[in-house]
């Protein structure tokens, strides 16, 4: 197996006929020369020692020195090391209320975001944990599978919004119900489930799920989103502004924070509540969480790697290079004796 690491530098190769070609040319006017100045016979008897045959052979020796250099550059990755590598964490998953009141606008700027950025915060503070998304609304869908990639978790991250749920309304049962089945790994003993909404349940039956995730050992953590006050939620058209939603009778809706469904799921999930208007409070709560638990041998896997191969054709580069400046175009006595480019006709 092999790896080419920069193949652009095999446009030097096209160097080598370049030199052939100039070899040619100077050896073509060379004769030239030689002929008006003296006859071939002539000519013979005045150089006895000169010789095609080494001109030609330092010409291959260039050659070959600059094809060991375009390759060096190149940087030809052969053989494979194996390298065993054992990660340590906890799964952590996290379930964003995309529901359209988490649009609202009474948190800068407003509550889907700053949800988002706390998701995000945590993800940083993560080490060899592995995390997964799930968004829900009127329903839940899984964002994200589990992964330790934190850099596609974020990316995903960025593009939930209320338009990836088809029902709207807030189940957080549903949420719950998909984190039930959404662990990969029966032996992990510490799973996190870490819900960010504003606690507004159209189902209310979210205690009864979060007892059964608790039995399952899911620690369910609850981060409240909004004020108590509430705001309307804003209607955008193409990016525009186009009024507040209003219910049945015309009225427009105004929708609150509801701080104790979200305290009673985490106190059935045993885990904690955390008011996420602050984005250091739940970020630095769940950093010490995650760092305190108790870390579970998740994967280990052999990575193959390339070693680079360079070096040798550097070397045989150098050895081309010197065997060219040592060699001279003279015949050498045992070369007198032998006629293989028939010089002496």
């Amino acid at each position: 197996m092999y790896q080419l690491e920069e193949p652009t530098y095999f446009l030097l190769l096209f160097i080598i006929p370049v030199v052939v070609l100039f070899f040619i040319i100077s050896l073509w006017i060379k004769k030239r020369r030689q002929k008006a100045f003296a006859s071939v016979a002539l000519f013979n008897k005045l150089s006895p020692d000169k010789s095609l045959f080494k001109s030609v052979l330092k010409l291959i020796s260039l050659s070959l020195a600059l094809v060991c250099l375009a390759i060096a550059l190149v940087n030809p990755k052969m053989g494979i090391k194996l390298e065993t590598i054992k990660r340590e964490g906890v799964d952590v998953v996290f379930a964003l209320d995309v529901s359209k009141s988490m649009l609202a606008e009474d948190i800068a700027p407003n509550r889907l975001e700053k949800a988002k950025q706390i998701i995000a915060k945590i993800i940083d503070k993560l080490g060899s944990d592995r995390v997964g998304i799930i968004v829900y609304a009127g329903s839940a869908y899984p964002l994200l599978p589990i992964t330790t990639d934190m850099a596609a978790a974020k990316m995903f991250l960025q593009n939930a919004d209320p338009n990836m749920v088809s029902s709207q309304g807030t189940a957080i049962n549903e949420a719950l119900n998909r984190a039930l089945t959404f662990y990969d790994n029966e032996e992990q003993t510490n799973k996190y489930l870490v819900l960010l909404s504003d606690g507004e349940d159209h189902e209310n039956q979210s205690e009864s799920i979060a007892k059964t995730a608790a039995k399952q050992g899911i620690k369910i953590f609850t981060i409240g989103i909004g004020t108590e006050t509430g705001k309307p939620i804003p209607i955008r058209e193409n990016g525009i502004f186009a009024g507040y939603k209003k219910d049945q009778k015309g009225e427009v809706v105004i929708t609150q924070r509801h701080a104790d469904v979200l305290k009673t799921i985490a106190s059935e999930g045993a885990g904690s509540y955390m008011d996420g208007n602050l984005t250091n409070t739940p970020v630095k709560f769940m950093e010490e969480t995650l760092v305190n638990a108790q870390k579970h041998e998740y994967e280990s896997k052999q990575f193959s790697d390339y070693k680079d191969q360079f070096q040798w054709f550097i070397g045989l580069a150098i050895f081309f290079l010197i065997f060219d400046s040592l060699l001279f175009e003279k015949k050498t006595q045992w070369l007198k004796k032998i006629d293989l480019f028939n010089e002496s006709k």
